[in-house]
């Protein structure tokens, strides 16, 4: 396959914030692809752009003749793409790129995408659901959890069955926090969570009560935990929460963490310190090797990161968002040393989403173990549905 000609446009994500559609020429058409926009960002990320938007807009524009000279036939050509724009474009323009590349030659050896990747994938992810949100995801000027989601993992690896118990239990919160919540107005943060003042520990009794409701009138089984996102509220060595408004060493959030794992039975726990702090994971995940100690800010969807954090067991599951490095060779990297030393991977969505759906042929082709998409929303129902769609194509 050739490219005969690449172009570029800002369009809007879901938050209505300007992100980045790239569209390929081939004899077989005209392929796109649009990359997400993170609000909670680790420090140690690639930069969307080189320099804004725009230059990388412009920039691809002037690479189109360069792309020409390449023939791209399988995957691994993608290293191809990123020698020609090295150093010119940012993670967001790469990652739009490539998963345009990426439509065009499955379209043209008439395969699915995630078939380029692992043509033998069978696994099907376990969904991770966003049903409560707190921390930088959810605007409001009064209080809201510090944790930035409280999450929902249905006990179960099929996509139709998932997508429906998320739903399910997304629902029945709304009427929980409707009767302890007398603040709740039915209000939807970045990604579609409920919106609440409660603090942390009332929203994890929610979940806690929710689970087992669900499981004794439903007979749907869920596993539920939190992404702390704590960098967004660590300065100066300590964690500063706000609901209830009070300082947190490192030492009393270990503390305060252990006991909430415990008291809580919780299953899932990303970034729960700051994204420099390997040896407070390593010590979380040593006092609890059977929950997911799960890594985002911390490694980035970066290789040399990834490494440290096995050095110093620091995590057992991983954050895959591909824009977080925009390369997809990078992201085979990572899943692939992931794997080799038993780390769960765990293919995540952004804040600012759109309508793009490859992240789901992305975590199918590379076997993730589970998937984080949000429950509802057009621009994440549009991933999970995909994820349903290939489920539904492998019977």
């Amino acid at each position: 396959m050739r490219i005969k000609e690449v172009s570029a446009e800002s369009i809007l994500d879901s938050r209505k914030e300007k992100t980045i559609s790239v569209t390929i020429k081939t004899n077989k058409g005209n392929f796109s692809a649009s990359s997400p926009n993170g609000k909670s960002k680790g420090k140690f990320e690639a930069k969307p752009y080189k320099k804004n938007l725009e230059e990388d807009i412009k920039t691809l524009k002037e690479f189109s003749d360069y792309f020409s000279k390449e023939s791209i036939e399988n995957f691994e050509d993608l290293r191809r793409i990123e020698d020609t724009v090295e150093g010119h474009i940012g993670a967001n323009s790469l990652f739009a790129l490539e998963s345009a590349v990426l439509k065009a030659l499955a379209k043209e050896q008439k395969k699915e995408i995630w078939q380029l990747i692992n043509p033998k994938a069978k696994r099907i992810p376990r969904f991770v659901g966003n049903c409560i949100g707190g921390g930088k995801h959810s605007n409001t000027n009064g209080k809201k959890p510090d944790f930035q989601e409280f999450l929902i993992i249905p006990e179960t690896n099929s996509a139709i069955h998932s997508f429906d118990a998320n739903k399910n239990a997304k629902a029945d919160a709304q009427i929980i926090l409707k009767k302890v919540d007398e603040k709740f107005e039915n209000r939807k943060n970045d990604e579609d969570a409920w919106i609440t003042s409660l603090d942390d520990k009332k929203v994890l009794e929610i979940l806690k009560d929710l689970k087992e409701d669900m499981r004794d009138k439903k007979k749907l089984h869920f596993d539920y935990g939190i992404d702390v996102a704590s960098s967004t509220f660590y300065k100066r060595k300590k964690y500063h929460y706000q609901n209830p408004k009070l300082d947190r060493t490192i030492g009393e959030q270990k503390d305060y963490l252990a006991n909430l794992i415990k008291n809580f039975n919780l299953f899932y726990i990303e970034d729960p310190f700051n994204e420099e702090d390997f040896d407070s994971f390593a010590g979380l995940l040593k006092r609890f090797p059977k929950s997911l100690i799960v890594g985002d800010d911390l490694i980035v969807t970066n290789y040399k990161r990834l490494l440290k954090a096995i050095e110093k067991k620091s995590i057992n599951a991983i954050i895959v968002k591909p824009n977080q490095c925009g390369s997809l060779m990078e992201v085979q990297k990572v899943c692939k040393l992931a794997k080799e030393n038993n780390i769960k991977i765990i293919f995540s969505h952004r804040s600012g989403e759109t309508e793009e759906t490859i992240l789901a042929d992305l975590a199918f082709g590379f076997s993730a173990d589970f998937f984080k998409c949000g429950i509802t929303g057009r621009e994440r129902e549009a991933k999970l549905k995909r994820l349903i769609e290939i489920e539904e194509k492998l019977k």
